[in-house]
């Protein structure tokens, strides 16, 4: 059945689709866990070099300040992109099992077809 057929394809692409997607999560937040560390470093030698490592310090260098402000926004965004990655897993394992289902009928109607 060609209708079949085209079911399959289908949720085989919504299969890859949903990988790609998985990974694009994984790869962002990857990124975004390396730019934190980086910038951890980057405060941990400003505070180094100024000898003040308390931000509410008057004289605390400005830099450090700012890089503090964007690891702590790279954070917030590695646990919302938690959460898609989360959401996106479950896509991913609902999509397989519906290309596994229609793989199954599609074979189930070649085997009846060759039977016949």
């Amino acid at each position: 059945m060609k209708s079949r057929e085209s079911l399959v394809r289908l949720k085989e692409f919504q299969v890859k689709d949903k990988r790609r997607q998985l990974a694009q999560l994984q790869l962002m937040m990857s990124e975004f866990e390396r730019m934190s560390k980086e910038l951890e470093s980057q405060i941990a030698i400003e505070e180094k070099k100024s000898g003040i490592t308390d931000p509410s310090h008057f004289a605390y260098p400005t830099f450090a300040k700012a890089a503090r402000q964007r690891s702590d926004n790279l954070q917030v965004s590695i646990r919302e992109l938690k959460v898609q990655q989360d959401a996106a897993e479950l896509a991913l394992e609902e999509a397989e099992a519906e290309f596994a289902k229609a793989s199954a009928l599609e074979e189930r109607d070649n085997a009846v077809r060759m039977r016949a």
